[in-house]
């Protein structure tokens, strides 16, 4: 039954080109050595290291650069204890007009003093500022890393040049040292992402973004089973160029260094534009399309291979439009306004309290964000 099962998963007419088996890739050449699905597994240990390393770097370098920057952590001021407030709290943090009379009546509050207890109590979930600018650090210099490492490797790789060298004698590609390196600590990184998605800082594309992460996880799981290693280090160079200008952006905004806050999201906006909305679609997935149909040909795992890579243009698109809106306000009013996609879900309430304190005090510029993309 097993055994009946694993074949069918891993079925040659599915993962592979027409004449092509397994055996032919379990058997290469002496002194050559093709890429192998459990070796792409130690992935899943290596990611609770990424996180030990990553707490780590967080107290011992983000923590001591936050101090120096005069970051602290946000102390709130928790609010009365009450618990019937705290039960509804738990269900619904932002209670509508119904609710709040009912609970007015209930507890013979005043409904604006229901109201300011349930802003205290969401406060107290808000993450510090400190919290934002470590986790924004650690992906700073993870993104700025493994670029550099990316670059140094493909800079004296053919396919760079020319991707039609992606798929020429493929699947009989040997897996190099520096591609099986690239492949697990970006796959580690995306599997540690996808395990602090539910404790890292919360933002409205919460949903957006797991998806984005399973894609990632997928593809690159994918392309190493199926021996696509030249297309799939292109493709993930590609995504990481941008996050490093923005990971940059938002530290200088925790930093409360406007003027290089505006200046870098520009230049990230500009980044990601060239890389995901230019070099993405009409170089990397041209050649997914297109020259490996004319050099291989299309097989089943073929169409599964592009339909998440057109998942990824679809979320590039969706980012596109929201860090455009934020560009242009930053080009026109001179500052980077409050993301849609800020750091953690708010009320309207919260949003227009927030809009009010900005007016008073033109000079407050810790409502402004640069959110995660």
């Amino acid at each position: 039954m097993t055994s009946s099962i694993l074949s069918w998963i891993w079925s040659e007419r599915f993962w592979l080109p027409e004449n092509v088996t397994w055996a032919d890739l379990e058997h290469p050449p002496p002194g050559v050595e093709y890429p192998r699905l459990g070796q792409i597994l130690y992935s899943i240990p290596l990611a609770f290291g990424v996180l030990f390393l990553r707490l780590l770097f967080e107290r011992l370098v983000a923590k001591p650069c936050a101090q120096i920057l005069h970051i602290q952590a946000d102390v709130s001021r928790p609010p009365q204890s009450n618990a019937v407030l705290e039960k509804v709290y738990g269900s619904r943090t932002s209670p509508d007009e119904k609710q709040l009379a009912g609970l007015s009546k209930q507890l013979d509050w005043d409904v604006r003093k229901i109201q300011r207890w349930f802003r205290l109590r969401r406060n107290q979930d808000k993450p510090s500022l400190l919290k934002k600018f470590s986790e924004s650090m650690w992906r700073f210099t993870f993104y700025l890393g493994i670029f550099i490492y990316a670059i140094r490797y493909l800079w004296v790789s053919p396919w760079m040049w020319n991707t039609k060298e992606c798929w020429y004698n493929y699947p009989f590609q040997p897996v190099s040292p520096g591609q099986y390196n690239y492949y697990l600590a970006e796959l580690a990184f995306y599997w540690s992402l996808m395990l602090t998605q539910f404790t890292d800082v919360k933002r409205k594309d919460f949903n957006i973004m797991l998806v984005h992460h399973f894609a990632t996880i997928s593809l690159i799981t994918f392309s190493y089973a199926n021996n696509m290693l030249r297309i799939g280090t292109l493709v993930m160079c590609v995504h990481d160029a941008a996050d490093i200008f923005l990971e940059a952006a938002k530290l200088a905004n925790y930093a409360k260094c406007q003027k290089l806050c505006d200046t870098l999201f520009i230049v990230f906006s500009l980044v990601f534009f060239i890389t995901r909305l230019v070099i993405y679609p009409f170089w990397v997935v041209h050649s997914v399309l297109i020259e490996s149909w004319e050099i291989v040909g299309p097989y089943q795992s073929w169409w599964l291979l592009n339909g998440l890579l057109l998942v990824l243009q679809v979320l590039h698109v969706i980012w596109f439009y929201l860090i455009a809106r934020i560009a242009i306000k930053a080009l026109f009013k001179g500052k980077v306004a409050k993301d849609d996609r800020s750091d953690i879900e708010s009320s309207s309430e919260d949003e227009a309290d927030t809009n009010c304190r900005s007016t008073k005090d033109p000079k407050d510029s810790s409502s402004n964000g640069c959110s995660r993309t």
